[in-house]
């Protein structure tokens, strides 16, 4: 395994190419999402006319990452970082989303994360384009207006959401049937995009 000393750019980037989660919820209250005009009329799992950028700070570890502007990210870390990191998102989802689109998967949006090497190279750092970080729907369950079930963490999501505690550590136990089920959904990704 080859390990590099990276500095972490404190944002990270988040692409989505439909309007689900937090996106989904922004926009029902701004019709944006990240300060991104948004067309009227879109619902829940909408496609969005084109892949959009929509940045989040680093969150302190147990705190939930905020969504923010681009140029809030611009003042965070700079212009020409910002808008590099911006470009190589948005192209490494559509290439991304296009091949798994052809295995039956839509991805709905993912999120990466960047760091500068000793010689200030930017280099993608952590997991990239797994459940953990994307949001996997069958294609052919796919319907504008709810979202589809999900090869994903959004089951194990619903299923936090749906226990008594005010979302700070520490988080409920998992039953041993929801770990089982939410390692099921990952490996149902992983045999759809590798067949």
């Amino acid at each position: 395994m080859l390990v590099r000393r990276l500095r972490p750019i404190p944002v990270e980037a988040v692409v989505r190419g439909y309007l689900a989660g937090s996106g989904w919820e922004e926009y029902q209250a701004s019709q944006s999402v990240c300060q991104v005009p948004l067309p009227s009329g879109l619902v829940n799992a909408s496609q969005l006319p084109e892949p959009i950028f929509t940045p989040a700070a680093k969150a302190l570890a147990g705190d939930h990452d905020e969504n923010i502007s681009f140029e809030r990210m611009v003042a965070t870390i700079g212009w020409d970082l910002a808008q590099r990191i911006r470009e190589t998102s948005i192209l490494i989802y559509t290439t991304a989303a296009r091949m798994a689109l052809t295995k039956g998967i839509i991805i709905a949006d993912t999120k990466f994360e960047f760091g500068l090497d000793g010689d200030d190279n930017l280099v993608l750092m952590d997991e990239v384009l797994t459940p953990d970080s994307s949001r996997y729907w069958p294609a052919d369950l796919y319907r504008a207006g709810s979202n589809p079930p999900s090869y994903d963490k959004q089951f194990l999501r619903d299923w936090l959401g749906a226990q008594t505690w005010d979302k700070t550590a520490p988080a409920p136990d998992i039953p041993e049937a929801v770990i089982a089920q939410t390692s099921a959904k990952y490996q149902e990704a992983l045999s759809r995009l590798t067949a």
